[in-house]
């Protein structure tokens, strides 16, 4: 793709978030995440593959629908109630077809089943895009939102967190695992948002770092389903030694920052007297841990049925950039620690 074709994509994507974030009119909401939608389009479909475009098609039905529901919706409570303010969605109506738009712009389930069709057409790159920047934007209107129907938040985090295990557990194909990962994470962080809307942030802010360093190191290995996992340790020895841990913290194992915000939000759920959804919730990660140790079996575990030589008499050296690799890896794995600061920070 020509580099100034791509940065203009890039500002695009920037800029859609950045106006849905500071805008508190529902129409320049809207307006931002139409932006968003139409700057990764051209993204998405750079690879002239009939895969490529066919998740780019189901991608903008999609948003299209989700853009055209919550428009419809803040219409709506405009003309009940005379007011364009975000923060003044009083009405249950517009109030509950608004959460639901933009459930399935993030991908939350029920309305999740588009996710990880999508993500498994594009490549790496585009598909972390995918899985971290776009949920940016809905999520801030999600959080400027959340004091209204409760037990819609609470039924459609279950069903995420319950549906984002299961889904995973028979697949083969990597970006496919790494999307129903993203549903359950999602489902933890819509769970605990009308109680404390900080450990959402924290949620949100470690299950970036944490699918970041994922994408990463796939991205490294080239790897896109289980099988080709298997000879990454004669590609990058060290990486295959630390990546169970990273695919571990991502489950939500101590001493690993991944367990940093489900123990938060349990504590939480089980304060607020909702032990049984924390139960449920802390079941439905063990089904998330069940694929995430699958991974770092057949990444550590086994050796790839092709036969490769111990040593390679030469390989081309790697072109990709191992900084950011490193520094977020080290988050994913040694953040724990910082709970106690990193939740005043978030609080105060």
């Amino acid at each position: 793709m020509n580099p100034y074709i791509l940065a203009i994509l890039l500002f695009g994507l920037g800029l859609g978030t950045t106006i849905t974030f500071a805008s508190s009119h529902w129409l320049l909401a809207w307006m931002g995440l139409e932006m968003n939608t139409l700057a990764i389009i051209p993204l998405m479909a750079q690879h002239h593959h009939p895969r490529a475009v066919e998740a780019t098609t189901k991608y903008f039905l999609t948003q299209a629908a989700a853009a055209a529901t919550l428009l419809f919706a803040s219409v709506t409570n405009s003309w009940l109630t005379g007011q364009w303010e975000i923060q003044q969605i009083t009405h249950p109506l517009p109030s509950a077809m608004i959460t639901l738009a933009l459930a399935l712009k993030i991908g939350l389930a029920p309305l999740h089943a588009w996710l990880p069709e999508v993500l498994q057409g594009l490549d790496l790159t585009t598909g972390l895009i995918l899985s971290t920047w776009q949920k940016l934007a809905p999520f801030a209107l999600i959080l400027q939102l959340q004091p209204s129907n409760s037990t819609l938040l609470i039924i459609l985090g279950l069903t995420s967190t319950l549906i984002g295990g299961w889904g995973g557990l028979n697949q083969t194909q990597l970006r496919k695992i790494l999307a129903y990962s993203s549903i359950a994470h999602l489902g933890w962080m819509i769970l605990i948002l009308q109680f404390s809307p900080s450990i959402t942030l924290l949620t949100l802010l470690t299950y970036l770092i944490m699918t970041f360093s994922t994408f990463l190191v796939f991205k490294l290995n080239k790897s896109t389903n289980i099988n080709t996992l298997a000879t990454s340790w004669a590609k990058a020895p060290a990486l295959t030694a630390l990546t169970p841990l990273i695919l571990l913290s991502l489950g939500g194992l101590p001493p690993l920052t991944g367990f940093m915000p489900k123990w938060l939000i349990l504590q939480e759920l089980t304060k607020q007297g909702l032990a049984p959804t924390a139960t449920l919730a802390a079941l439905s990660a063990l089904l998330s841990l069940y694929f995430y140790l699958r991974l770092s079996y057949a990444m550590t575990l086994t050796i790839s049925p092709n036969n490769l030589t111990g040593s390679t008499p030469w390989r081309l050296p790697s072109t990709q950039l191992t900084y950011p690799l490193a520094t977020s890896t080290a988050m994913t794995i040694c953040l724990l620690p910082l709970t106690p600061a990193i939740s005043a920070l978030l609080t105060s």
